[in-house]
This record gives C-alpha cells, structure tokens and sequence, in this order.
C-alpha cells in the first residue's frame, strides 16, 4: 500500500492547473515582450528624428558661422542687404538668405568661387535649404532644393541688433532684417511635432569684425 502511494502521478485535475498556470505565465511573457517591442521600435523612431534634427542643426550652424557679408545679385539687380530674414513670400513661415564663406573648391578647379547664397524656408511641413552654385545667379535660374527636416510645424527667426548708445548688456531681438551688415546674432526658433519647440542662437562673424576693428 506504501509504494503506491509513492508511485502515483498527478491527478487529472493538478495537470488541468498546471496547464492554467503555464498558460498565464506565456500570455504574460507575450504581452510583456509585445510591450517591449513595440518600446523599443518607439525609441528607434525617436532616436532617428532626433538624429536629423541634429543633422539639420549641425547645418543651419556651418552656414550662420561663416556667413559675410556680402550682397548678391537677384535676377540681375544687385541688392544692398547682406542678410535678409523675417516673413518671406517663399515660406509658409520665416525665412532667411545670406551668403556664407568656407564653400570647399579645391585648388579652384570647380568653375565657382567659395562663396555660396543659401536661404532657409518652411514649405509643406518641410524645413528645406535653399542654394545655388553661383552667388550672383543669372535670370531665370532655378536654386536647388534640399530637405533638411520634416513634420516641421513653425519656423521662425529674430535677428539681434545692437541699439545705438544702449548698454552691450541689453538685448533687442528683431523678428525682421534687411542690412548691409550683418546682425550681432541669429536665433531660430523650430517646432517639431516630435520634440516641441526648439531655440537655438548664433553669433555671426560680425562680432569678429567688431574685435578687429
């Protein structure tokens, strides 16, 4: 009676819980994987528009550190402004155009000097670059087009001017400009639909200029 009692196997009803048991710890497994998953997917997505944004950034930044100032020529007309910013018929928002310096032309074997006019604009969502390989383009010319960022919902720029006879430590930023020389500064303000709103400030050669002089 004694080895029976040591040999019998589980009973119809410890396997029914045992399956139950089982059973609740896979769907929690699952859905605890599915979650994490579905995290992980989320912070790649993220982590992808936050490198474009820095992208763009690292671009706007290049171009606004080595702008000069020097006027261009628009559709044959020579144009006193060096720098020209604010509410532009070409953007659903604010934009900006300048020329900048530090174009790479090795040994000058491209037909082009080193100097480039770009501009900034919001069209469609889209924060895009505008640019050409002149700086004085020839009527009728179209510029190139790249897209820097998308699911950009607001793109604005104010311009720092230094007030005549204020003190160095007051500020005074502008939402438009349109000069002959260069601002002291430039501050974009870029909403995303990922990451919100977004400032960042730079400061021009004009500064520079100012030390030397």
């Amino acid at each position: 009676m004694n080895n029976w009692h040591r040999t019998r196997g589980f009973t119809l009803l410890e396997i029914l819980i045992a399956i139950a048991i089982f059973a609740m710890i896979g769907v929690a497994s699952s859905a605890l994987l599915s979650r994490m998953i579905d995290a992980n997917d989320v912070s790649d997505e993220r982590f992808a528009e936050l490198e474009k944004l820095q992208r763009a950034l690292l671009i706007i930044e290049r171009d606004l550190l080595q702008a000069v100032p020097r006027p261009a020529r628009v559709e044959g007309d020579l144009q006193e402004s060096v720098m020209i910013g604010g509410v532009g018929a070409d953007s659903d928002a604010d934009g900006i155009a300048f020329v900048r310096t530090g174009w790479h032309n090795p040994q000058l074997m491209l037909p082009r000097s080193n100097l480039q006019l770009v501009a900034y604009r919001l069209q469609d969502n889209r924060l895009e670059r505008v640019y050409g390989n002149f700086v004085d383009n020839v009527i009728g010319y179209e510029p190139k087009v790249r897209v820097l960022l998308e699911g950009v919902e607001d793109f604005q720029v104010e311009f720092f001017v230094k007030r005549e006879g204020a003190p160095e430590s007051e500020r005074d930023w502008n939402e438009n400009y349109n000069g002959s020389v260069l601002p002291r500064a430039v501050a974009l303000i870029i909403t995303t639909q990922a990451f919100g709103e977004i400032r960042r400030e730079f400061v021009t050669s004009s500064l520079a200029q100012v030390d030397e002089n």
